[in-house]
């Protein structure tokens, strides 16, 4: 390799700090232009598609040939002893280009997401004005006022020595490409690009340059999110006296918390529709009376309290709580592992958690239990036949064999793991399918109601049916939500394998054991003691009024030690707080006998395996007060999930109010959920720019 090139420059560089030539003004004027010129093409913008984040930044041929351009303009034989400082600033612009494109973003507060990347937005005609002018000034003064510095060697070069415009530009050029593997071997990242206002403030030496290469102005398209979530509109206030009845499913569902707390963990408020503030009430355990051993599986409590976001409303809390069986007398388990292995599920928070959440859930099998594993992906198969549990190494194995690629044939999954489970069912077993995946059906029958039919049909022949949600981005929770409710099995979404352990192992008995099926909760309001009332959640769980005493509608399936939570909130008659003008020609009250009763609570259940349902009926006095934490605490997070969908009925309570009690009623909180719960309000308010 030639040394010229090299020689020239470090003469060159020494004749920088000679005596200081006077400038000549037409090598000035022609420096300039030449400038201004590259800095009108950066901003003229392109009609080529912006490159992914992935696609690494690069010099492009055309910024090359630019800079060469320019660079023979001051290499100009004839003018080179009365521009050297012109030199200088071209020099300098070399340096300050690869640090302008290897400078990292900044980041603000809110900048972090992962769903989606916003594409930069151009900087206006005035803005881009106002830089024009800012870098001819810049030139300007560089050009007519040279500054000298000390060489590398700390010696002196003599004004008179120049250098060929060849040798120059082949070591700009090679200087250039020795940045480039640095830039190239750089990590990717899904945070948005630097702003142009920030790239200008990116200063090397005494001046600052203000405009960047073309490939820092090239951002990377909008990520594909196709997320679509179950929920509908809040329960508005109603009248007692004119809808004194409310009827719903009930509901042991955990996603929606899950959801929430993965979108706030990576810095983003989560989607109003992803929260349903039942299954964020439910996702706690609560401390609730244990039924009698021989009476119903479930037992209910009732508790009032002042409605903590409203000082003239009260809360009326009811509970659940089902009876835990003898777990040593349970009978053997026919488990079906529907694992989705579609290209869509290859993300670390999928497919390789899903993995290591099933590993867990082995642990808690017995020996005589059986396991099979269906994929589908494409097509569907049976990758592991039905296999004791004593033989984990064979599952094991199969789960370590598990790869993602191809599309989702759904459909076609669940077809063969319904198969495989009729095949492996015995007189007196329990036969479970768990369906993992992040609910992208694609192929197949995509429709959510065919779906459901071919589940709830299958249901009757005793194959219940639980999802398992991995991963974000094309969370299709309101199939998934479908088929567990129709499928009588549960909705949980792992984001974590924390919380894999809380579904498959702590609370796993609930979810392979029914104790009580079609479980409905009716209440009839006393307009005497209620003049108004909503439900808090529940809304993709209501049942018309006729629905409660038909037993072919379906309902909620309550596990083995589960409880369930519900609350209303109720409005006095004389109450200030009111929402609506009574009637003029509304009827009398209720009967004087029940004034001391706010309503009448109606449940109905089915026995496992049976058809008729069995009808339990109790009054909901107006003085059972509630002092416990578990109610306080269930209060703060119907707190936290209204404050995330707005909050309509909240007034002026906030953020640090749901803080507040939550964080003074978490007692012993054995797990960690509650205290979980208290910083992921933090996070939230953060977020929410308060």
């Amino acid at each position: 390799m030639t040394r010229e090139p090299q020689d020239h420059l470090d003469r060159l560089t020494r004749a920088l700090h000679e005596a200081e030539p006077v400038p000549d003004p037409e090598a000035r004027r022609k420096a300039v232009s030449a400038a201004m010129e590259k800095f009108d093409e950066f901003h003229q913008g392109s009609a080529d598609p912006a490159r992914p984040n992935q696609d690494h930044l690069r010099m492009s041929a055309g910024f090359l040939k630019g800079v060469r351009r320019v660079f023979s303009t001051f290499t100009n034989k004839p003018v080179l002893a009365a521009t050297t400082s012109t030199a200088a600033l071209c020099l300098g612009l070399f340096v300050v280009m690869p640090q302008l494109q290897t400078r990292p973003p900044a980041l603000s507060d809110h900048s972090i997401t992962t769903d989606t990347v916003a594409p930069e937005q151009p900087a206006t005609d005035t803005a881009l004005t106002r830089q024009r002018e800012s870098l001819a000034n810049t030139l300007e003064a560089n050009i007519s006022t040279p500054r000298s510095a000390p060489s590398p060697a700390g010696q002196t070069m003599p004004a008179n020595v120049t250098t060929s415009p060849e040798a120059a530009e082949s070591q700009a050029v090679a200087d250039m490409a020795a940045e480039e593997p640095a830039m190239n071997s750089a990590p990717t990242s899904n945070l948005r690009p630097p702003s142009l206002a920030e790239r200008s403030e990116s200063a090397t030496g005494d001046f600052t340059i203000g405009f960047a290469p073309p490939s820092e102005l090239i951002v990377a398209p909008q990520v594909s999110n196709t997320e679509a979530f179950a929920n509908a509109a809040a329960n508005p206030v109603k009248v007692a006296a004119e809808e004194p009845v409310s009827t719903f499913s009930a509901d042991v569902d955990t996603a929606s918390y899950a959801v929430v707390r993965s979108s706030l963990m990576a810095g983003a408020l989560p989607p109003a529709d992803a929260v349903r503030i039942e299954e964020m009430v439910n996702y706690f355990p609560y401390d609730y009376p244990a039924p009698d051993a021989d009476g119903a599986p479930f037992r209910a409590s009732i508790s009032t309290m002042q409605t903590p976001w409203n000082p003239d409303t009260r809360l009326v809390r009811i509970g659940l709580q089902g009876r835990m069986p003898a777990m040593a007398e349970r009978p053997p388990l026919n488990l079906v592992f529907l694992i989705d292995t579609s290209g869509s599920m290859q993300d670390a928070n999928k497919l390789p958690l899903l993995k290591r959440s099933l590993r867990l859930m082995l642990d808690q099998l017995r020996p005589e239990d059986q396991v099979a594993i269906v994929t589908y992906a494409g097509s569907a198969g049976e990758v592991l036949a039905p296999t004791p549990a004593s033989d984990s190494a064979a599952i094991l194995s199969a789960l370590e064999r598990l790869d993602a690629g191809g599309s989702t044939a759904g459909a076609e999954g669940l077809e063969q793991a319904y198969r495989t489970a009729a095949a492996m069912a015995g007189n007196g077993e329990v036969s479970r399918i768990f369906l993992a995946t992040d609910g992208d059906f694609n192929v197949g029958i995509s429709d959510t109601d065919a779906l459901t039919d071919f589940i709830a049909r299958k249901r009757d022949e005793g194959a219940y049916l639980s999802v398992l949600g991995f991963g974000r981005g094309n969370l299709d929770d309101a199939t998934m939500q479908a088929l567990a409710q129709n499928g009588n099995g549960q909705a949980a979404y792992i984001d974590t394998l924390q919380e894999a352990r809380k579904v498959l192992v702590d609370q796993l008995s609930g979810a392979l054991f029914s104790i009580a099926g079609d479980v409905k909760i009716q209440v009839e309001w006393n307009p005497a003691e209620v003049a108004e009332y909503r439900l808090i959640g529940y809304e993709t769980r209501a049942l018309a009024r006729e629905d409660f005493n038909n037993d072919k509608v379906d309902a909620g399936e309550l596990g083995a030690g589960h409880t369930v939570t519900a609350l209303y909130e109720v409005t006095a008659p004389d109450s200030p707080a009111l929402l609506n003008d009574p009637l003029r020609y509304g009827a009398d009250a209720g009967p004087a006998e029940t004034a001391a009763e706010l309503g009448f609570l109606r449940l109905r259940y089915k026995e496992p395996g049976e058809t008729t349902s069995q009808l339990i009926e109790t009054p909901i006095p107006s003085d059972s007060a509630a002092t416990d934490d578990d109610a306080r605490f269930a209060a703060s997070i119907a707190g936290f999930g209204q404050l995330l969908t707005g909050g309509k009925y909240l007034g002026d309570w906030g953020w640090d109010e749901a803080i507040a009690l939550a964080s003074e009623s978490r007692g012993e909180d054995a797990f960690g959920y509650r205290t979980e719960a208290v910083s992921l309000m933090r996070l939230a308010k953060a977020l929410s720019g308060e």
